[in-house]
């Protein structure tokens, strides 16, 4: 698994942005080629603390022989076991469908790398149960896409308005986030992982 450490020096034009550089410090992203795994992963953790999701994805995965959910063996397993994994119908629902998109078209990287990101934006959101903002956690954190500018992350929402100031929500407010995230092009990714962490940093500190 290879990593890469991103150039930071062109986000630090923005000061605000900086700032929150300086505290967190080196950010790297890592590409995982295994979209389907991740794709599986990403729905698990839909709507749930991380620790949450962990939890349920360990007695998800403990469910199939090795570990290994691959998309035949997960479409024959009862869904009342996966319930008991944690797992609502709905999204044992979506997991299957990943599994059936997977055997009637293609989750292989291989196959989709040269797609860009709104082409597989386009593609995976084919499948029920998977929309616009899981494919671009998919891209920022499994494929590890530079420019990758997640408007709808309620995270990076909050983040973006306490830092600059912000007093929109909604439409007017997606459209202000692209307009002040131009600056950050091609390392948006990075960008809102410097957000993401340093607004954790703040709700930790706002605990103590």
């Amino acid at each position: 698994m290879k990593s890469n450490i991103l150039p930071i020096e062109h986000l630090r034009r923005d000061k605000k942005l900086a700032r929150i550089i300086d505290h967190v410090g080196e950010v790297k992203l890592r590409k995982r080629s295994d979209l389907y795994f991740h794709l599986l992963r990403a729905i698990v953790a839909q709507q749930l603390s991380s620790k949450a999701a962990d939890t349920i994805w360990g007695r998800f995965i403990e469910l199939f022989e090795d570990k290994d959910p691959a998309p035949k063996r997960l479409l024959l397993i009862d869904s009342e076991k996966m319930r008991g994994a944690g797992l609502s119908y709905q999204k044992a629902g979506y997991l299957k469908n990943i599994a059936q998109f997977s055997l009637d078209e293609t989750l292989e990287y291989s196959r989709l790398k040269n797609k860009s990101d709104e082409e597989l934006i386009e593609y995976l959101t084919r499948i029920k149960g998977v929309g616009r903002w899981t494919v671009e956690m998919l891209l920022m954190f499994s494929l590890a896409r530079p420019d990758i500018m997640p408007v709808g992350d309620l995270g990076i929402q909050t983040a973006i308005k306490s830092l600059y100031k912000i007093d929109l929500e909604g439409k007017p407010l997606k459209e202000k986030m692209l307009k002040l995230s131009e600056k950050w092009r091609p390392h948006r990714t990075v960008a809102c992982i410097y957000l993401w962490r340093w607004k954790d940093a703040q709700k930790q500190t706002l605990k103590k």
